[in-house]
């Protein structure tokens, strides 16, 4: 039997690197395809709504893989995934086996009857910030997601030197990333995710609030939530040994145990 194969999507502001931690340990065990956003490093610009963009995405990766997604990376799993619960008969979904989700949010804005998610204005901020300094603004951004984590000085430094190291994002696709953030919303969406889920949170997440990832948990039919004490948003460099057992047996188990692809409701 062939490796399973899994498809890593990194989340704002951070290119493929962002996984670096983890893909030694996860190429021992896994055929691994490391997806770009829509503007980072050598992928195009994608002008097309989220819904549009998750679903290129998904037509380029190998049917049957599972997904794994981090951060802004996360919620276009997440979409993903309902778009192979709701097919639609013009444009079949590509199968994924199972979906793993990195400090994940079905919501990342503040609705009235969501308050597991950030404010608004935070948003604002960062729009008009990478519209001055888009550069600055990453840096910022990268000390942002560290806070809290038992490691925050040593991760931030480290993320910030891998930062200066990548092609910078296309700054209109920044922009489109935060409007994403901004507006979509999959609540209602996502209870129709019937593959195994399992959900990687830091319990001191300052982004992606814990209940949030609880709040999936508990929606999601097939999930399991694993909390990673004393990390922030990345828990895959807080804990990356651990990370790597829990999505490689996530991954085995979804091979042993295949998924059978939804009609649609």
């Amino acid at each position: 039997m062939s490796r399973p194969s899994l498809a890593l999507i990194h989340g704002w502001g951070f290119g493929r690197q962002a996984w670096a931690p983890v893909i030694p340990a996860l190429s021992a065990h896994l055929d691994i395809h490391l997806v770009d956003l829509p503007g980072y490093a050598s992928a195009p610009p994608d002008p097309g709504r989220f819904a549009d963009a998750a679903r290129r995405i998904a037509c380029r990766l190998p049917a049957g893989s599972l997904l794994c997604g981090w951060s802004l990376g996360a919620l276009l799993a997440l979409e993903i995934a309902t778009q192979q619960a709701h097919p639609q008969a013009e444009q079949p979904p590509t199968h994924f086996s199972g979906l793993i989700l990195v400090g994940a949010t079905p919501c990342f804005t503040q609705r009235d009857d969501w308050p597991h998610a950030q404010t608004p204005q935070l948003l604002e901020r960062f729009t008009q910030a990478v519209a001055d300094a888009p550069a600055e603004t990453l840096r910022h951004f990268i000390a942002l997601l560290n806070q809290g984590d038992a490691q925050a000085r040593a991760h931030t430094r480290s993320q910030q030197r891998a930062l200066s190291a990548m092609p910078a994002p296309d700054p209109a696709s920044l922009q489109q990333g935060l409007d994403w953030l901004g507006n979509v919303d999959l609540r209602a969406a996502v209870t129709a995710i019937t593959m195994p889920t399992l959900l990687i949170h830091g319990d001191r997440d300052p982004l992606m609030p814990l209940p949030a990832a609880r709040w999936l948990s508990a929606a999601l039919p097939n999930a399991r939530l694993a909390c990673i004490e004393g990390a922030a948003h990345a828990p895959f460099l807080s804990a990356p040994e651990r990370f790597a057992e829990l999505v490689i047996e996530h991954c085995h188990v979804c091979r042993i145990t295949p998924h059978a692809p939804t009609s649609g409701r």
